[in-house]
């Protein structure tokens, strides 16, 4: 048995930007080092925040000028990749020991991606994931990943992958990173439902794999003193709810709600050849001779020049 400490970083983005979220995140860093975590997850769009409730001024058909304004800011507290944020969490990640899984806003010209970064604690930013498919209305204001950023890392902790928020729902997608070998299932999230419990209990249990789900934490709207339209002024924006979990779909630690928190738990690895001793979702579970699946890893560009 070789155990290993993971942990979800349940935290949220700073109503006082992308610096303070930073200072915020690195306040973490002693907190890390006593866990003995070899691998911490953190929650979507925490560098650049998640501005549920957000309208954008946008109506069916035309944008009104205050919504370009809001955009203009939203894109102005987005980070680069790589740039001084990155260069810092790659630094922290150093210090750690820790392999570090974090959602970030990225900014690529005038476009923002919802983006998965993952740090190696001797070889700095290694890999990222670009959300394939944003959900409803943050389409407004995301573009849309391809099939060049669907990482699967070697870390101390074992192969790790994974998906952003509702991107954990589609099938296929979660085909590809299981024939990738993943171990340990990255989610980070703002979905603080119930029911996102269920989706990683079930994603667990399906791929035969740890699953760490973290999830940010936001007061009321009334604290954070905006207003959202149609929401209780008083219930939290996003209460958290955090969870790691087994891979027969046991519930390993959490669901950590309404507070910022490490939440960790050990595993072992040898555990994923058992649990799939009777369901390998690729392997003797799979038929190949009915179901295939083709995955387009190419880079996408509009533009193509040739000399």
């Amino acid at each position: 048995m070789t155990l290993t400490t993971v942990a979800a970083l349940q935290m949220g983005a700073s109503p006082l930007g992308t610096q303070q979220t930073l200072a915020d995140i690195l306040a973490y860093e002693s907190e890390i080092k006593a866990s003995g975590a070899r691998l911490v997850v953190l929650p979507e769009a925490l560098l650049g925040g998640y501005p549920k409730g957000e309208i954008f001024g946008t109506r069916l058909g035309y944008r009104l000028p205050e919504g370009r304004e809001a955009f203009a800011r939203y894109h102005a507290g987005a980070i680069d990749v790589p740039g001084p944020e990155t260069q810092a969490l790659a630094e922290l990640s150093a210090r750690t020991r820790a392999t570090l899984v974090l959602g970030v806003i990225e900014r690529a010209g005038s476009t923002l991606y919802c983006t998965a970064l993952y740090f190696d604690p001797d070889q700095g930013l290694v890999a990222k994931h670009r959300k394939l498919m944003p959900t409803g209305t943050e389409r407004l204001i995301w573009g849309m990943g391809d099939g060049s950023t669907l990482p699967v890392i070697e870390s101390a902790a074992g192969r790790v992958g994974g998906a952003i928020c509702w991107e954990n729902h589609m099938p296929l997608l979660r085909t590809a990173m299981y024939a990738q070998g993943v171990q340990v299932w990255c989610a980070p999230t703002v979905d603080e439902r119930d029911i996102w419990q269920c989706s990683m209990r079930h994603i667990a249990h399906e791929g035969r794999c740890f699953v760490i789900s973290a999830c940010q934490v936001q007061p009321s709207p009334r604290a954070l003193g905006i207003d959202v339209p149609g929401w209780d002024a008083d219930r939290p924006l996003i209460r958290g709810n955090s969870v790691i979990v087994g891979p027969l779909g046991e519930v390993l630690a959490g669901p950590l709600q309404g507070q910022a928190g490490l939440l960790a738990a050990q595993i072992d690895l040898e555990e994923l050849v058992r649990a799939r001793y009777d369901f390998d979702v690729v392997g003797h579970y799979a038929r190949p001779d009915v179901f295939s699946l083709q995955v387009d890893r190419r880079a996408k560009s509009t533009v193509m020049f040739q000399d």
